[in-house]
């Protein structure tokens, strides 16, 4: 019986094999768009983040912390995370890795955001999407680097490519999480008042749905910098770099140094951007 199964294997990498090259021979001209796009989004927030001085984009930050959170605690700890960065030395690999990680907000915000609401109205939709919602991520996400090297070459890009596909799944769930808890009487309310769908969406739904919408923010800043490191295997810049090479050269102390700027970085982040329901 075992020997029967294993003989009559079901040719799932060969069927891989030739879609990956059917969608590279066919699909390239869709794969350049997107690569270039992608690749603009990254050097403009490069840009933006290295061009000025670094006390001018700490002074950024620290203003947004303050109109975000009207807290001079959090805006101190987000102070004193930079002045962390700043004295380890790390700031440009910094900004590479913030630069992949808004990179993946942006997407992920746009597609997510959207395709949440489309499957809270929409429960069979979501029902079909939760298998490839948990395929994107349970799959190592060492196999989304393979496709992404072929369709798009070695470099920030690829790393993006897989971050977004490893990352997505959050703002989906937590967005339709979200629209769907919203309220019946709520909704009926202003139904009752002659709300018509979309007021209904802009002016009750979403604000309702913000808090978990942030989380969704939240999820996608942590987990896009937990792929900083997989990234730098593509040929992607950042805090990963420095990581990897601790690694081949068992380097203990540039390991810990390193990865305790990607912890510093994330918890400054979340302290940022995190959102309650008032």
């Amino acid at each position: 019986m075992l020997d029967w199964l294993t003989d009559n294997k079901l040719p799932l990498g060969k069927l891989s094999k030739i879609a990956f090259e059917w969608m590279k021979v066919n699909l390239k001209p869709l794969f350049d768009v997107m690569g270039t796009v992608m690749e603009r989004l990254i050097d403009a927030i490069l840009w933006v983040l290295q061009s000025p001085p670094p006390l001018v984009v700490i002074a950024a930050f620290l203003a947004l912390t303050w109109y975000l959170q009207r807290s001079w605690k959090v805006v101190l700890f987000v102070a004193l995370g930079f002045a962390f960065i700043l004295n380890q030395g790390y700031w440009k690999p910094t900004t590479e890795s913030l630069t992949l990680v808004l990179s993946s907000c942006v997407v992920c915000m746009g597609l997510g955001v959207p395709v949440g609401i489309w499957a809270a109205h929409r429960p069979k939709i979501y029902a079909a999407l939760t298998p490839v919602l948990d395929l994107m991520q349970t799959l190592p996400t060492f196999v989304y680097l393979i496709p992404a090297i072929v369709f798009f070459g070695i470099g920030m890009v690829p790393g993006l490519i897989a971050t977004v596909i490893f990352v997505l799944p959050a703002p989906i769930r937590m967005t339709q999480l979200g629209i769907s808890s919203t309220p019946q009487p709520l909704l009926e309310a202003a139904t009752a008042f002659g709300a018509t769908k979309r007021q209904v969406l802009w002016k009750v739904e979403l604000p309702y749905a913000l808090p978990q919408i942030m989380v969704g923010l939240n999820q996608t800043i942590m987990l896009s910098l937990s792929m900083v490191v997989i990234a730098a295997l593509v040929g992607a810049n950042g805090l990963g770099v420095p990581v990897v090479r601790a690694l081949n050269s068992v380097n203990t102390a540039l390991g810990f140094e390193s990865g305790l700027v990607i912890v510093v970085v994330a918890i400054m982040l979340d302290r940022m951007l995190r959102v309650t329901r008032k």
